[in-house]
């Protein structure tokens, strides 16, 4: 039985990883994928999903207006699609999300989406708060805290390692702009174990 899943974490937690090894082990059985990247998550190029431990993988590139029911029913028309895997789904917009649903429910196709729950503000992305209310299953993956506490929230700091508290939510950037912490250091702005 098709369901949405969403799974989920701080930034460095290895959704990547755990997005690429699912992929493999789904085309290891002989079954059929489709891998989504965001357009907005451009750090390694387009149209490639690439973890920190070098793994990757090319993958379809979702813009806010694409219609991932359309692509992914066409796809399935052609040749049985057993699996779609998303990353960066914090980027998905509420239509693409209900778009995943039609997926799931219509096309009976398995919906894998990770992405990040919140910005460096402690605010929900539009991709995850949708996903938080429709998905089928959720699940996070776990990364720790400077203090060793569980990490689950995030901190954009500037040029200077200075936490940025006001902003644009997306700014694209890696563990040069964003540090992941335990909610006691988020509030305090504590990003070095002292």
């Amino acid at each position: 039985m098709a369901r949405i899943h969403f799974i989920y974490s701080t930034m460095n937690a290895g959704k990547s990883t755990a997005l690429l090894q699912t992929n493999f082990s789904y085309l290891e059985k002989g079954m059929n994928t489709v891998l989504f990247t965001s357009e907005q998550d451009n750090r390694y190029g387009n149209s490639e999903i690439v973890s920190r431990i070098g793994l990757k993988s090319k993958a379809e590139t979702f813009k806010t207006n694409d219609n991932l029911f359309d692509h992914v029913s066409k796809a399935h028309s052609e040749n049985a699609i057993d699996c779609v895997l998303i990353d960066e789904a914090q980027f998905l917009t509420k239509g693409q999300v209900y778009q995943l649903g039609r997926i799931v429910d219509e096309l009976d196709v398995t919906v894998l989406a990770y992405g990040i729950r919140t910005d460096f503000r402690g605010e929900l992305f539009e991709g995850s708060r949708y996903l938080l209310a429709w998905a089928d299953h959720l699940s996070e993956i776990r990364t720790v805290c400077h203090c060793g506490r569980k990490a689950t929230m995030i901190v954009r700091v500037d040029d200077k390692g200075e936490v940025v508290r006001e902003g644009e939510q997306v700014e694209i950037g890696g563990n040069e702009r964003y540090l992941s912490l335990c909610r006691l250091h988020f509030y305090q702005g504590i990003t070095t174990r002292t």
